[in-house]
């Protein structure tokens, strides 16, 4: 009594399934997006963030409500807030670095972004005081991937320097 060959490609599924759920989570753990801002704080000299669930469960909350339009408005809650939309393979690392990458724009003397250019995502993620953060990545009904970090305490006060 052998093996049909339907018996064989349900159990190859059936055994495959977990290696493909876990490369689909590959990027979106709590510990990506913590190695991708630390790796920026550590640049700057600011000490690491921290993953805290009540404000993880804020940036789900807030993801899973715009899946309809995947539009980039901000929430308006008490957190600081970075948020990303991408397609494809969009990864919540890749978020965190279209925020990271705006460095170069960010000048520390004048405390401002330079050469018309946005900044403000950046100084964010290594903004000194906001020492907890939380993450959450949801696809949109259009195939777009929405990806929102929220910070506690928030940061970019005018007038401030993030570190």
């Amino acid at each position: 009594m052998g093996f049909s060959k339907t018996s064989f490609a349900l159990l190859f599924l059936f055994m495959t399934l977990p290696l493909l759920f876990q490369i689909s989570e590959a990027q979106n753990s709590p510990q990506d997006y913590l190695n991708a801002h630390n790796v920026a704080r550590g640049q700057v000299g600011v000490p690491n963030i921290t993953w805290d669930d009540t404000v993880a469960t804020y940036a789900l909350n807030y993801v899973n409500s715009r899946t309809s339009d995947c539009n980039l408005v901000h929430s308006g809650g008490p957190y600081g807030e970075n948020l990303a939309k991408g397609s494809g393979l969009f990864t919540g690392t890749a978020a965190v670095n279209l925020w990271v990458a705006e460095k170069p724009y960010y000048n520390y003397t004048s405390n401002s972004c330079v050469g018309g250019q946005q900044c403000l995502h950046y100084t964010q993620v290594v903004w000194k005081n906001s020492v907890r953060v939380g993450c959450a990545r949801v696809q949109c009904n259009n195939g777009w991937w929405f990806v929102s970090c929220n910070y506690d305490p928030a940061g970019n006060y005018i007038g401030q320097r993030p570190y």
